[in-house]
């Protein structure tokens, strides 16, 4: 039986740069045998981060979140799949809001408060976790790690991408105000050298994901 992957993409742009490694990383999992089903975050119906209801803490609730809207499907299938894939570019030195509600949400159904036994997933899904930024690759590293060991601990094992110095449009020349903090050829060169190296690596541990879990 084909394992389910879901692959999820909590930024706003189809073809650029963290879209591009998802897709990547999600044709490595389909090479790799798996099913995969994805959601795009900023085109679903109306959703928010968690409400603080604590209805996940009702025991006939345990590893559920019960509200209701736009993230319920997403939160169901991962609930259901071998693994997930998720990508966010960094907004303003954090993941998107989109990338934080489903966090919340993800999370804190599994937390528990009990001292001995604080997490209540009983099944380990195995997580990539992919981020995208205009900064150097090494400016985030404590943030990805950060969330590496949060979704490790109440979600699955879980690796990650870090792309830096991404480049966000075509031609930064045309735009109205002049972006003279970036060297727009630099960044056209790594775009054309490294990127490549990037959706090559996306795609290997898409692989893993599959055959490592």
């Amino acid at each position: 039986m084909s394992k389910k992957i879901i692959s999820i993409n909590a930024g706003p742009r189809k073809k650029w740069n963290t879209d591009t490694l998802i897709t990547e990383a999600s044709k490595g999992a389909e090479s790799a045998g798996a099913v995969v089903e994805r959601f795009d975050l900023f085109r679903l119906e109306k959703y928010t981060g968690c409400i603080s209801c604590f209805g996940c803490k009702k025991e006939k609730n345990k590893g559920h979140c019960i509200c209701n809207d736009g993230l319920t499907p997403v939160l169901n299938a991962i609930r259901e799949s071998d693994g997930i894939i998720i990508g966010s570019p960094n907004y303003l030195g954090e993941m998107t809001a989109s990338f934080r509600a489903l966090y919340e949400r993800l999370i804190f159904q599994n937390l528990t408060y009990n001292k001995d036994n604080p997490c209540c997933n009983q099944i380990q899904i195995p997580v990539l976790l992919i981020m995208t930024s205009n900064a150097p690759d090494t400016m985030y590293i404590r943030l990805i790690k950060d969330y590496q060991q949060t979704m490790s601990r109440f979600v699955g094992p879980t690796d990650f991408i870090v792309s830096g110095d991404t480049l966000q449009i075509n031609d930064y020349s045309k735009t109205d105000w002049e972006w003279s903090i970036f060297n727009s050829e630099e960044k056209k060169i790594r775009h054309e050298n490294v990127f490549p190296q990037e959706c090559k690596k996306a795609f290997e541990k898409g692989i893993s994901l599959v055959k490592n879990n």
